[in-house]
């Protein structure tokens, strides 16, 4: 109870006594916590999480995977800085500050992510799973999508809530985990339009995933002008507290004074751009001169003065 305790009080203001909150919400049967009260408070093996990172836009080869069991509460802050590390961010600078603007919308993944836990066919015995690829980020949920209506309805607003876990659902919605019933996917909806985010909702056999498009394309990582800022590939544990600050030109010669042997291709990933855009700088950088041809060549930096 002391752990219930902690979650509620972190959760809901005022609380003098907890087990008299989860008996208004449904939760418990006499002294003892429904799999539902269990599911959303305890560090148990009800919930169970996978996460993944993979190679390539396919599911051949992971560079990283991880799984972990525990409360619902604490499963979904676990799965969102997984996400928050795994996107890439770029800045923008206005006035005094530096904005970090992630690929895809935060809220937006916690949305799909709250959603996963809380509409899950929980007799499934099946995992919740965030998967990421080079060109999209993919949270599913086990239990299938309710039959004769698209996930476009919900979007839209057209659909009153259909609630497979109800005691669930209604805490999340008391706690204001989630927004109000029935909107969640109105609301990945309305977060990706505005950030230029594309994302799909596909019904499987045997549950419901939200896929979010990556920003693969060149000059992501740079806010307008590609002289302004290079995108910082550290993990953000506070996006919006990043020092750096570095233009193409400085991650170029430095890569070329750490590696005189290093090539366009090496460059451009370390910079985060294309390599037509490493190329297209190079040509203005008139001190960084190519020595010799193919591999058996180098890079060699001049005074920029001269």
């Amino acid at each position: 109870m002391d752990q219930v305790r902690d979650v509620l009080t972190a959760l809901f203001a005022n609380i003098a006594d907890p087990a008299s909150v989860l008996n208004k919400l449904e939760l418990t049967s006499g002294d003892a916590l429904l799999n539902a009260g269990a599911a959303l408070f305890v560090d148990c093996g009800i919930n169970d999480l996978q996460m993944a990172k993979f190679a390539s836009n396919e599911r051949i080869t992971f560079t990283d995977i991880r799984r972990h069991t525990g409360s619902i509460l604490g499963l979904v802050e676990i799965a969102m800085q997984y996400l928050i590390d795994a996107m890439e961010w770029r800045a923008e600078f206005g006035g005094l500050h530096r904005k970090e603007i992630p690929e895809v919308p935060v809220d937006a993944l916690r949305e799909a992510v709250i959603n996963a836990f809380a509409h899950r066919q929980i007799e499934s015995g099946q995992s919740i799973q965030i998967m990421v690829y080079r060109n999209r980020i993919e949270i599913y949920s086990p239990g299938t999508f309710p039959e004769k209506i698209t996930p476009e309805e919900f979007a839209e607003g057209n659909q009153k809530a259909i609630r497979r876990n109800k005691l669930i659902t209604q805490t999340l919605y008391y706690s204001k985990d989630m927004e109000t019933f029935a909107s969640g996917l109105k609301k990945i909806k309305t977060l990706c339009t505005e950030a230029g985010v594309q994302y799909e909702f596909q019904k499987e056999a045997y549950g419901f995933t939200v896929v979010f498009f990556r920003h693969c394309g060149e000059g992501w990582g740079w806010s307008g002008n590609a002289e302004d800022s290079v995108k910082d590939n550290d993990p953000h544990s506070d996006p919006h507290d990043v020092p750096r600050k570095e233009t193409l030109k400085d991650v170029i010669e430095n890569a070329i004074r750490e590696n005189p042997h290093i090539t366009r291709a090496q460059i451009a990933e370390r910079a985060g751009v294309s390599v037509k855009t490493v190329a297209r700088k190079l040509k203005e950088m008139a001190y960084v001169k190519y020595i010799g041809s193919g591999n058996n060549g180098h890079w060699e930096i001049s005074d920029p003065q001269k």
